[in-house]
């Protein structure tokens, strides 16, 4: 790796699997750290969840390998794999050799799995004071139930809120967003911890559960009902406390789009745009708290005029006035504009392209831009495609 890389000189080992650690692992890789993917002898789970499309094409293809699901390789970009058995001495003793020069651990052990296998902090960092230890559980330290993005976006709130309104269905995200919230805890509290073993030479155990992550995370929701003792309700997409804001309207031709009008100037910018300049005189609709209050009969003025609106030329119209809003697009959609070219990872391996876990970008340091490895075959390391997996170090 490139010595201008921000991680160029660290060194990762990942014990974690499914999302939330494995995240965090290609976050380091993809600014210049090397990370080890330690996996059982069965591998990552994530290797086998696979969409229907995916094993119709499998079958299509016999000779592609099977070990690197779409799943798998949303998170596993830039590493190396290597098999060990860490129910045995043998696999244990490797991970400790192994752990004797690494900077950081991910894992992502129930609470007491990690001392059965001889690989939580206190064993790990007995010969390494300088590691710093990252453990992913569901619900914290003290608790071995485990975790599962589905139950705890169910458990937290998440689902609750995400329905279409009052009564109707709860729904989790389509995304596994507590997962992908607590790698960001993680992230967070590995560099706190990089910070302070610059000052101190000490490493430090940093433990995240998806349940803190999740809390965290429900922001001006939670605020709500700790500040009025209102428990939120489930409005769709819409927005409690800012009008209009999230609902999704259809214009003519059918091009479904949002509007986040989120001060009282972009509301006359919209009224001009739509030529209905005497909504914004209206005492209803003045001011945001008024627009909140009248929520149901704005909204309704809003679906009417829109649906008689070329959709297309009235965004364009929305940008010039710097109107916040947007068309909905499906993931494909997304992906294929030019504004994504920088967060995708271009095809290696004959594994297909990837997708950026790092988002951020300063002129003072450089990415990497073709990451090395492509998501790593069970055992692989860089740039092997037909390694058998190993049973030891």
């Amino acid at each position: 790796m490139s010595p201008e890389l921000p991680f160029a000189h660290l060194r990762v080992l990942e014990l974690a699997s499914v999302l939330a650690g494995p995240q965090v692992g290609q976050f380091f890789a993809e600014l210049g750290a090397s990370v080890l993917k330690i996996e059982s002898p069965a591998g990552d789970v994530t290797r086998s969840w696979k969409t229907t499309t995916e094993t119709a094409a499998a079958a299509a293809q016999p000779a592609a390998d099977a070990s690197v699901s779409a799943y798998f390789a949303a998170s596993n970009w830039g590493k190396e794999s290597r098999v060990l058995d860490l129910t045995t001495p043998a696999g244990q003793a490797s991970l400790h050799q192994l752990a004797a020069t690494a900077d950081l651990v991910l894992a992502s052990y129930k609470p007491g799995d990690a001392e059965k296998l001889g690989a939580d902090y206190a064993t790990l960092s007995a010969k390494n004071p300088r590691l710093i230890y990252g453990h992913l559980t569901g619900y914290g330290p003290e608790t071995a139930r485990a975790g599962y993005d589905a139950v705890l976006q169910a458990e937290a709130g998440f689902m609750h809120l995400n329905a279409a309104g009052p009564g109707q269905p709860p729904q989790k995200m389509p995304v596994a967003l507590v997962d992908l919230l607590a790698a960001h805890q993680l992230k967070e509290g590995l560099l706190t911890a990089l910070f302070q073993r610059e000052k101190t030479g000490r490493g430090a155990l940093v433990q995240v559960s998806l349940l803190d992550s999740a809390l965290a995370s429900l922001a001006n929701q939670a605020a709500t009902y700790l500040v009025t003792g209102h428990d939120p309700q489930p409005m769709g997409s819409g927005h409690p406390s800012i009008v209009p804001y999230g609902t999704v309207y259809r214009a003519a031709h059918g091009r479904p789009l949002v509007l986040a009008v989120g001060s009282d100037g972009q509301f006359r910018q919209l009224c001009a745009a739509l030529a209905r300049p005497e909504w914004a005189t209206d005492t209803r609709f003045q001011t945001n708290a008024a627009r909140v209050r009248h929520r149901e009969a704005l909204e309704m003025l809003l679906t009417d005029r829109i649906a008689g609106m070329n959709g297309d030329a009235l965004l364009a119209d929305l940008e010039r006035r710097t109107v916040p809003a947007g068309a909905v697009r499906s993931v494909g959609e997304a992906l294929a504009r030019p504004s994504a070219v920088g967060m995708l990872l271009p095809e290696a391996g004959g594994r297909g392209a990837g997708l950026r876990t790092v988002a951020f970008r300063s002129p003072q340091w450089s990415v990497v831009e073709e990451l090395e490895a492509p998501p790593p075959l069970r055992g692989a390391r860089p740039n092997e495609t037909d390694q058998a997996p190993n049973a030891g170090d």
